[in-house]
């Protein structure tokens, strides 16, 4: 067991702060977790890097959902959680077939052209536009799509995003949420990497080591979340969104 204790002083360069980058997602400021797997992949082949986060992301959801029970929208998460369970599916059985730069191009593109139209001057809203937004049928396709790209490479946020981040809730609720869609699919992918092979003991072991950084992480992204006014995180989001799906298309591509 000791010798599967990763010892190159690169890949905890590279570990070490992805694992916070994703705790402080996971404390409130989503979006920025979709950094993870890509820095670990700078250390590891991309596939053991998602193998090595799924349990991390994992004990960072029983941090996130006792931290931010009672809050989330179960409105939205009823149109988003279907379609992710399919998309799950759909993963298993297809992510053979498919590359992690496909699937990383993919996500990309999605994430920048959400920004970009998001960011696109357009005619000046009513005040009855600014509130929060009632839940929309294309949250099924939304959650599929967030559901296949966070099976094959923890990449199901700008999906996500796409169709959570128009409704306008309060960051709190939009945060919360956000937790408890990912707590789900992350226990839902579980089975299916064990199935597969791709959660080795050695990918567990590596988690294990790191896991002391995920409180560390999570209670940074909750104190920011707690500080940070409304209209300011949403720019965060937004902008880490953005930035996310260019580092995926930059890689994709590279």
């Amino acid at each position: 067991m000791l010798e599967m204790i990763p010892t190159d002083p690169w890949f905890y360069a590279a570990a070490i702060p992805a694992v916070v980058i994703t705790g402080i997602s996971k404390g409130g400021f989503g979006g920025i977790a979709l950094l993870a797997v890509p820095l670990l992949s700078l250390a590891v082949p991309p596939t053991e890097a998602a193998a090595i986060m799924l349990p991390l992301l994992l004990f960072m959801d029983l941090f996130g959902v006792r931290a931010w029970r009672g809050q989330a929208d179960w409105a939205h998460l009823k149109k988003l959680l279907p379609g992710a369970a399919v998309g799950i599916i759909i993963g298993g059985l297809t992510a053979s077939m498919v590359s992690a730069d496909m699937v990383g191009l993919m996500v990309g593109v999605i994430a920048v052209a959400f920004c970009l139209y998001s960011w696109w001057p357009r005619k000046q809203a009513g005040p009855a536009d600014n509130g929060p937004k009632a839940p929309s049928k294309d949250g099924y396709f939304w959650g599929a799509v967030a559901g296949y790209t966070s099976y094959i490479a923890h990449a199901g946020s700008p999906p996500f995003h796409t169709y959570l981040l128009p409704k306008k809730l309060a960051p709190g609720v939009f945060a919360a949420t956000g937790v408890w869609f990912f707590a789900l699919v992350n226990a839902g992918k579980l089975p299916a990497y064990i199935l597969a092979g791709q959660l080795t003991l050695k990918a567990a072991v590596a988690a294990a080591v790191l896991a002391p950084l995920v409180p560390i992480g999570f209670k940074l992204g909750m104190w920011l979340n707690a500080r940070v006014s409304h209209a300011l995180f949403y720019r965060i989001i937004y902008a880490a969104v953005f930035l996310s799906g260019l580092k995926l298309i930059y890689d994709a591509v590279a």
